[in-house]
């Protein structure tokens, strides 16, 4: 994703510059983002970005009226349109200037009032104080590296990889966890040497004082509320959300809604509805039939009087999948797997949609406590024996993490650190956003007790008080009729099924019945992507190519001839290693766009 690249050092100022240039370069990913730079030879601050053109933070640096201050800004502060101190999204300047006369009003206090995903810097120029922070999630990630009284900060980590060669080496541990778990966890990243910045971190640099650190917001600030009865929660419940929706609207460019069949995202437009605002909506779908979220999706933005539209997979993305890969694992710092590409793919058609995209992405978390992040190892055999310590600890180490309150770990840890590789790649693209992250809804939750019953059919009752008739529709996996609920929740995991969670066994027999497997019947119904489909047919030249060359066999993570009887298997269609390809797909690209370059 864009974002800031910083340097904090003393060193000569020359160099500096031309550092910064570097770090700048590898951020500015598309030919239609605004970039530059600020330097301040005397306070020893070099601050570069890149951003979309007319996004919250466009316009830097901003600056105070008696320039004391100076901010620079990623991300967005989502705030009520009546608060006095903001300004609203149509006033001329950068959206950014509320962040600054929130700090002007309230110092370093001011973050606790901030309500989004950001990372910034705030230079005092009386006191000659640089303070750097981010979001209370650590959505908005900066990678950091100290060494030789040199500070360093950047977006993504090969702005760091860019300019000092010696950080080019995986660290084992990251490797591992990445294998088995999808994501490195804590605040480690792939890279020996390169950490990430804590959630909710404010790192203040005073020239010869050297520089502190503190955190501005603890998970424990949230688990230690009072809870609410039932109906006390319900009352909270029906004033945050709206509120929380509405805040998603203030925005000075375009915004669409990124619709789907579940609940989620029908809250939302349950609560457009209710504002009498229409918003264009459209649907990610794939090429074999309309999948339930296309389906559903269209009946849902039909009632509501909004236009909506699918973008599809198709032929022209396998066509290019090769370099969607090869920059989908770029984008996020190898982070996120080959096979997302299609996020990639999808988010650069929105954007010709509307610049900014209304999701329903963590509602699921938060209110129904879904879990998608889970250590799930390789299969045996693919890992080289002499790495395989490295899987077994990423998954030791995953379990213990798993620990303490559930939504703690929806927000804290799972979303930080598995679900922000994808959000590194959508905001490539487009500006994301999403009222289930917003601080008071997250909030809210953490006063619900045990006993308050199902979520979904809270999400269902909060629909149907705004839009009955958007209550009525089913859901991709059910909310119908007896029949209709037990079709679609076969086909749901069928669906699944035929993904990776296939048995061996299983999948043989599909073989053996060839053109007669009832996979035809049911591929496409539920997911748009079918990479366990493309890796055997119109990608198997690609995935020969990649996984059977000799420098993928000789770089120590995985066993040769485990990986070549893998693709030859699976592309004779006999046996299921969609995941298995993936791993090695993915963490050979980041070896040559890393390591070897």
């Amino acid at each position: 994703m864009p974002g800031l690249a910083i340097i904090i050092s003393s060193k000569a100022p020359e160099s500096n510059r031309q550092d910064l240039d570097c770090m700048v370069a590898s951020i500015r990913h598309e030919s239609f983002y605004v970039s530059g730079t600020y330097c301040d030879e005397s306070l020893g601050l070099y601050v570069g970005w890149a951003c979309r053109p007319g996004s919250y933070g466009d316009g830097m640096p901003i600056r105070s009226e008696d320039g004391n201050f100076l901010l620079f800004f990623y991300g967005e502060h989502l705030s009520d349109p009546q608060t006095s101190v903001d300004r609203k999204p149509s006033d001329e300047g950068p959206g950014a200037l509320t962040v600054l006369q929130l700090f002007r009003v309230h110092g370093l206090d001011a973050l606790q009032r901030l309500n989004g995903w950001f990372h910034g810097v705030l230079v005092d120029v009386k006191s000659r104080e640089i303070t750097v922070f981010n979001d209370r999630f650590g959505m908005q990630r900066l990678y950091t590296v100290e060494e030789s009284g040199e500070t360093f900060f950047a977006s993504e980590a090969k702005a760091l990889l860019a300019i000092r060669r010696h950080l080019r080496r995986l660290d084992p541990r990251g490797v591992g966890e990445f294998l088995s778990c999808g994501c490195v966890l804590e605040n480690r990243s792939l890279f020996e040497k390169v950490t990430r910045l804590p959630a909710a971190t404010v790192r203040t640099f005073n020239g010869e004082h050297g520089s502190r650190e503190r955190y501005y917001f603890k998970p424990e600030q949230w688990e230690t509320q009072v809870p609410l009865t039932a109906s006390e929660f319900r009352d909270a419940l029906e004033e945050i959300l709206p509120r929380a929706v509405q805040r998603c609207l203030s925005s000075r460019q375009a915004i669409g809604v990124s619709l789907t069949g579940g609940f989620d995202t029908r809250l939302i437009m349950a609560c457009l509805a209710s504002f009498g605002t229409l918003l264009p909506s459209y649907t990610f779908g794939g090429m074999y039939r309309d999948c339930f979220d296309v389906l559903i999706a269209r009946s849902v933005a039909k009632i509501c009087g909004c236009s909506h539209r699918v973008l599809s997979l198709g032929t022209t993305f396998l066509q290019s999948f090769a370099t969607l890969a090869d920059k989908t694992v770029y984008l996020s710092d190898g982070c996120l797997g080959a096979t997302n590409a299609y996020e990639l793919y999808l988010n650069s058609l929105a954007r010709h949609v509307a610049p900014v995209r209304l999701t329903g992405s963590y509602g699921s978390e938060v209110m129904r406590g879904a879990r998608a992040f889970k250590a799930v190892p390789p299969t045996p055999g693919l890992i080289s024996p002499d790495f395989q310590s490295y899987i077994d600890d990423g998954v030791r180490n995953f379990n213990a993490l798993g620990l303490g309150h559930p939504i703690s770990f929806s927000v804290f840890k799972q979303a930080p650190w598995y679900y922000a590789n994808r959000l590194t790649v959508e905001q490539s693209q487009v500006t994301i956003r999403t009222p289930f992250m917003d601080n008071d809804f997250v909030g809210l939750f953490y006063r619900r007790t045990n006993d308050f019953g199902d979520g979904k059919i809270l999400a269902r009752d909060l629909i149907s008080q705004r839009q009955p008739d958007l209550a009525r529709l089913p859901t991709d996996t059910g909310n119908c009729s007896f029949l209709r609920h037990h079709w679609a929740q076969f086909l749901f995991k069928a669906d699944y099924c035929y993904k990776s969670g296939m048995p061996q066994w299983l999948e043989q027999v599909h073989y053996l019945l060839g053109r007669v497997s009832p996979e035809r019947f049911i591929i496409g119904r539920h997911r748009f992507a079918h990479f366990r489909v493309w890796f055997r047919n119109q990608l198997a030249p690609y995935i020969k190519e990649m996984l059977l060359d000799r420098r993928t066999a000789e770089r120590g993570y995985f066993d040769p001839k485990f990986v070549e009887q893998m693709v030859h298997r699976h592309v004779k269609g006999e046996r299921n290693y969609t995941d298995d390809i993936e791993r090695v797909l993915t963490l050979e690209l980041t070896c040559r766009q890393f390591v070897d370059a």
